[in-house]
């Protein structure tokens, strides 16, 4: 894995003038070098994306879905070597990296589902008054031009795959910018498209450090942006560009609620197991992953020590391992800032009651309670293998728990009463509710987006394709209807 990686410019491999390394950060050993694109390379790919805009956008459907099919099989042909990418240079347990490809291959299947019959039309009467009479309207989705897709380190392969996909359903250019830290699983996406009928231009994979991206993102001919990341970054873009049309999915402060009536031992075995689990898959660098556990005072003493013992027994290690459950954070900066986090919390009073220990770039598995309200770790998304349990009592101080975040992407509710599960969806400031299991669910063709400083916008293969485009109305005149 120590090649040198050209980057993809307007569909065909280009390299620049300079290269950075990629390594893995639990060793430290160098994955590969990634070509730097040139400042004339960008304006390169750009240009070119703008100017297959219409050429692509009438592209036959049965060509787009050619094209999408071919990565669902070529994708599925390479599971384990790209997996084994993804596992090097993330850091993600490869347990977890076989799950993003496959989760991979189900965004580019969905999107070639979509894409056979998107753009139907919709035929609406307008003879509904008089001025309308013999008049026919007939709306149909058309895309708002070239796309800018900015993609996260966490999940290198699945998060550029909900960029690129719903483009290419589309029919809409795209370009893609991935992490620096994690560029390699989005330059073997580009192999994988050069292999299609795709028209040149339609799509450019691009290594610019992120120094360069302002220019980009100013750019005219993209007035399309889908950023997944930080929220400061995020919401700077959209700040920037108030005239383009920006998705964002931005950060979260995950909370699984275990309301009283989920109290058998069955019931709690299941939400402990499920919290321990999805607080530190990814190394707990999910938007989504538990952080906050909310729990009724009727169960709370008898949940805590199932948490504390399920994260106890996850398996922390060499991320190469099948047997690891918990990885390295992307690098020993990230891992310094949860070290910090997790100290201030503690100095201000709140209990550690497992983890708390730092190796490098690793950071052991923690739990807490009692953490203050006025710590980093009760109001920020911490981004690391770390939750903290509060005690509630009652459905409405549990859900006023919830909402008290300044996030609200995805919420859990362990509960088996339906009339609670349509109150929490009601209730609860999220982008989405899952019903008796964590905030960390996500199916890929479900619409998955956030309220409040989650976000704006929805991703979810068919809910992208229509952020990627417009409604434009055809109307007939003189019709005997």
């Amino acid at each position: 894995m120590t090649s040198t990686h050209a980057f993809w410019l307007a569909g065909r491999q280009a390299t620049g003038e300079d290269s950075f390394d990629v390594t893995n950060p639990y060793d430290g050993r160098l994955v590969g070098t990634v070509a730097v694109p040139t400042d004339a390379q960008v304006e390169e790919a750009v240009a070119a994306a703008y100017a297959v805009r219409e050429e692509f956008a009438a592209t036959p459907a049965h060509v787009r879905v050619a094209a999408l099919d071919h990565v669902v099989r070529r994708l599925t042909e390479r599971t384990e070597e790209i997996a084994q990418l993804i596992s090097a240079e993330n850091g993600k347990p490869i347990k977890w990296a076989r799950g993003e490809v496959g989760r991979a291959v189900s965004v580019f299947r969905f999107a070639a589902e979509e894409a056979r019959r998107f753009n139907g039309g919709d035929a609406q009467r307008l003879d509904t008054d008089a001025g309308g009479t013999g008049r026919l309207g007939l709306t149909r989705r058309f895309p708002r031009g070239p796309v800018l897709g900015i993609a996260p380190f966490n999940f290198p392969l699945n998060l550029s795959a909900h960029k690129v996909a719903p483009a290419i359903a589309v029919g809409a250019p795209i370009i893609l910018k991935p992490a620096p830290a994690t560029p390699i699983s989005s330059l073997v996406l580009g192999e994988l498209l050069a292999e299609t009928d795709l028209p040149a231009g339609s799509w450019s994979v691009l290594t610019v450090p992120n120094d360069k991206m302002p220019a980009l993102v100013q750019d005219e001919r993209l007035p399309v942006i889908s950023f997944t990341g930080s929220g400061p970054v995020g919401y700077a873009i959209m700040e920037s560009v108030p005239r383009k049309h920006c998705t964002l999915e931005l950060g979260g402060n995950g909370a699984a609620v275990v309301l009283g009536d989920y109290a058998s031992e069955a019931d709690l075995d299941w939400a402990a197991t499920r919290i321990a689990t999805f607080s530190n898959y990814q190394g707990g660098q999910s938007c989504i992953s538990v952080q906050r556990v909310i729990a009724d005072a009727t169960v709370y003493d008898r949940l805590v020590p199932k948490i504390v013992a399920a994260v106890e027994a996850l398996v922390t290690g060499d991320p190469s391992d099948a047997a690891t459950d918990v990885g390295p954070l992307v690098s020993e900066d990230a891992a310094r800032r949860v070290e910090s986090w997790v100290g201030e919390a503690v100095t201000a009073g709140a209990t550690l009651l497992t983890g708390g220990k730092r190796d490098g770039a690793t950071y052991g598995p923690t739990v807490l309670t009692d953490v203050p309200d006025s710590t980093t770790i009760a109001d920020e998304e911490i981004f690391g293998p770390v939750l903290h349990i509060q005690k509630t009592e009652g459905e409405a101080e549990a859900f006023a728990a919830v909402n008290a975040s300044r996030y609200g992407l995805q919420a859990g509710v362990f509960t088996h009463d339906l009339q609670t599960a349509f109150r929490a969806h009601r209730a609860l400031e999220v982008g989405g509710v899952i019903i008796g299991d964590v905030p960390s669910y996500r199916a890929d063709q479900m619409p998955y987006g956030g309220a409040k400083q989650s976000g704006v916008g929805r991703e979810g293969v068919r809910y992208a394709m229509d952020d990627y485009t417009y409604e434009r109305v055809l109307v007939l005149t003189g019709l005997a209807l």
